[in-house]
């Protein structure tokens, strides 16, 4: 299994091992966890969540903002220093980052 991401990380220490237990069931059945970040440079920054086209099978889990996580409606506009945490059944990770950045 690989090293875990930062973000995964972090959410694993708050959610405990019974949920973590949920993120590898996830992953048995196919769906992939990835995480991505906004910068400055990415194209997304500035732009509502709504207003990005994600890759098919992807859906957007949490939208990290300073350290707490948003629930990532439609309207979210997407800043520098947001992390998002991804679920995806179908998309590769480079595809998903293509999306934002």
């Amino acid at each position: 299994m690989p090293a875990a991401t930062p973000l995964i990380s972090l959410i694993e220490e708050a959610t405990g091992a019974t949920d973590t237990v949920a993120l590898l069931r996830l992953s048995k059945a196919g769906v992939e966890v990835i995480e991505t970040a906004i910068t400055e440079v990415s194209r997304a920054a500035g732009h509502k969540l709504g207003e990005i086209e994600l890759p098919a099978g992807t859906v957007v889990a949490t939208v990290v903002r300073d350290g707490r996580p948003t629930v990532p409606g439609p309207e979210v506009q997407l800043l520098p220093g947001d992390e998002l945490l991804l679920l995806s059944h179908e998309a590769t990770e480079q595809e998903i980052h293509a999306a934002f950045q």
